[in-house]
C-alpha cells in the first residue's frame, strides 16, 4: 500500500467529503486507484460518485475504482483493529512472525502499536508497521 496514496485521497475527500472514511486506497498496476471506502449511513452508488467526482485531479493519472468494504473489509489503522475486537480477521505480515506470514483468528486486543490475535497456533501481537494486509472473514 502507498501510504502517499491515501495520504492524498484522506485530504482530497476531508473537505469535500468529511463524512467518508478512506479505509485503504492502493495502486494496482500503476495505472488503477482502488479505494474501500465507508459512511456512517452506508456506502451507496451515490456516495460512490461524489467520492469519484471530489478525486477529480487524481483521475488524471489514474483509473480509479471505488466501493464498499463489503464482508472482508480492510483494517489498516489502530482504530478499524478496536471497533471489530471480537472478530475474525487475517493480517498478513511483511516478515515472519514465529515463522509465519499470515495469522487467523480473533482479535483480542489493539493498542496504538500493535494488533493481538487469538490464531490457530497460539496468540501473537503484531506490530501495525509489520503488516503488509489485513482484512476481516466470515465467521
Amino acid at each position: 500500500m502507498s501510504s502517499s496514496i491515501q495520504d492524498q485521497v484522506e485530504a482530497a475527500l476531508a473537505a469535500a467529503e468529511p463524512d467518508v472514511e478512506v479505509l485503504l486506497a492502493e495502486v494496482h498496476g500503476g495505472q488503477t486507484v482502488r479505494l474501500f471506502v465507508d459512511h456512517p449511513d452506508g456506502v451507496t452508488l451515490e456516495v460512490c460518485e461524489r467520492v469519484t467526482h471530489a478525486l477529480a485531479e487524481l483521475r488524471e493519472r489514474y483509473a480509479l475504482e471505488v466501493s464498499s468494504p463489503g464482508r472482508d473489509r480492510p483494517l489498516t489503522k489502530p482504530q478499524h483493529f478496536r471497533r471489530f475486537l471480537g472478530r475474525r480477521a487475517k493480517v498478513r505480515t511483511r516478515g515472519d512472525h514465529d515463522g509465519r506470514r499470515s495469522f487467523t483468528g480473533e482479535l483480542v486486543g489493539a493498542t496504538d502499536d500493535a494488533v493481538t490475535i487469538a490464531a490457530d497456533t497460539g496468540v501473537i501481537a503484531i506490530p501495525y508497521v509489520d503488516i503488509h494486509r489485513s482484512n476481516l472473514v466470515e465467521e
